[in-house]
């Protein structure tokens, strides 16, 4: 009952994040369009920093230590043992999860130059990297679900 209750918040956990992940990179993309100092410009600059601030930043934080937890139960209290840390479906998945972090990270301080009038990136840029995260994700669920190599 615990390892399912734990899972069962680690992907609402997941699902918050992701969300996030996805819509920023559309709310840049449209910032982008918008003149520096214009009243579009003061709207996207609160709606990015509330969407981190408030829905983000908790749910990577929650899907960290869920992730964590559930990691020690499957090697404690399941007995796999810590080596399944090493098989190739795990260092996928670890892979995706660190990308993702990367990602969340790299958007984050994309926020700050919109939000200091910079333009570094352009709509073009905002768009074409918008389904990045939803990639991983693909790749971290089906590393988890077949657990390929092991």
């Amino acid at each position: 009952m615990i390892h399912g209750l734990l899972m069962g918040f680690h992907i609402l956990a997941v699902i918050a994040w992701m969300a996030g992940l996805l819509y920023l990179p559309r709310l840049y993309a449209y910032h982008t369009k918008a003149a520096p100092g214009s009243e579009m410009d003061e709207t996207f600059k609160v709606m990015e920093a509330k969407l981190l601030r408030i829905i983000m930043n908790p749910a990577m934080i929650v899907v960290l230590i869920l992730g964590v937890s559930l990691v020690w139960y499957d090697a404690a209290r399941l007995r796999w043992g810590w080596s399944f840390l090493l098989r190739p479906w795990m260092l996928t998945k670890l892979t995706g999860v660190t990308f993702l972090l990367l990602w969340h990270h790299y958007l984050s301080r994309a926020r700050k130059h919109l939000a200091a009038g910079r333009r570094p990136k352009s709509e073009r840029f905002w768009r074409m990297t918008n389904e990045l995260p939803f990639l991983a994700a693909i790749v971290i669920v089906l590393s988890v679900t077949t657990k390929f190599g092991g």
